[in-house]
């Protein structure tokens, strides 16, 4: 199976795995494994991503990132799915969601400048990135996947970037973190995972005062959720044709602001 076909996998039946370990792992801020800048990189793990992923800044909405990704130049990209030796790389894909998020930050450095700020489901890295990029005074980024984390890392290096502190933990239904912003793209793709993020968001919100931007491209899964009627769109951009060829017919990603009512129910 190409890596089309993976990929198509990864858009629909293995993410429902995937936000079933999202939903699972528990645990509190306190007790967050980070990784921190100065944590030495698995040598194999590291020589594997740099053989099978492409370094790119092509195609999509940041030519100012360069990412490590799965590309049709990848020995991946042919390969059957099950001979990836780290569990399904969403990491390895720019979704739409992230891309519209990152375009924003850079765009308005503003949003983030002086700011702490924590990227949920941070995949590649890249709305991080953009947000150390755009001058926030500290950035947390956050996935379930060790890989990522790697990956995260070797993105940081490409961009010139010091590494930024990495947590590998489920943090939904933990304690509501002091985050001036909370930013994550794509996520919402199982009703469950979506409701964890609309309550424990909400109360991120309510006890911090956290402000809270959502990338997503209109998944059904994300309009159709009781948290759209609470958002309000920032901005929309057309996707690069390769993006678009990339997302099976998806033409843009916009970039909301979760704003939920004073009447919304206590978390």
């Amino acid at each position: 199976m190409a890596f089309r076909g993976w990929k198509w996998l990864l858009l629909l039946d293995r993410q429902n795995s995937f936000a079933k370990a999202w939903r699972s792992r528990r645990g509190g801020w306190k007790r967050c494994c980070h990784w921190s800048a100065g944590k030495s990189l698995d040598p194999e793990v590291k020589a594997f991503l740099e053989e099978n992923t492409e370094v790119t800044n092509s195609g999509h909405l940041t030519p100012e990132i360069r990412l490590r990704l799965l590309t049709p130049r990848c020995r991946f990209w042919r390969e059957k799915p099950d001979l990836w030796p780290y569990g399904d790389p969403f990491w390895a894909i720019y979704w739409p969601g992230g891309q519209a998020l990152s375009r924003y930050i850079l765009d308005n450095p503003r949003v983030v400048k002086g700011r702490s700020v924590l990227d949920l489901g941070s995949g590649c890295g890249a709305t991080a990135i953009a947000a150390v990029m755009s001058g926030a005074s500290q950035v947390l980024a956050n996935d379930i996947d060790p890989i990522a984390g790697v990956a995260m890392i070797l993105n940081c290096e490409l961009n010139h970037l010091n590494p930024f502190p990495i947590t590998i933990k489920n943090i939904i239904n933990s304690e509501a973190g002091n985050w001036d912003l909370i930013v994550l793209g794509d996520m919402f793709y199982d009703e469950q995972l979506a409701d964890g993020l609309h309550h424990w968001l909400r109360k991120c919100i309510r006890i911090q005062q956290t402000e809270v931007l959502i990338g997503d491209p209109g998944r059904h899964q994300f309009l159709s959720h009781s948290i759209h009627s609470q958002l309000h769109k920032v901005i929309e951009y057309s996707l690069p044709e390769y993006t678009r060829q990339e997302n099976y017919g998806l033409t843009s990603s916009i970039v909301w602001s979760y704003q939920p009512s004073n009447g919304s129910e206590d978390c």
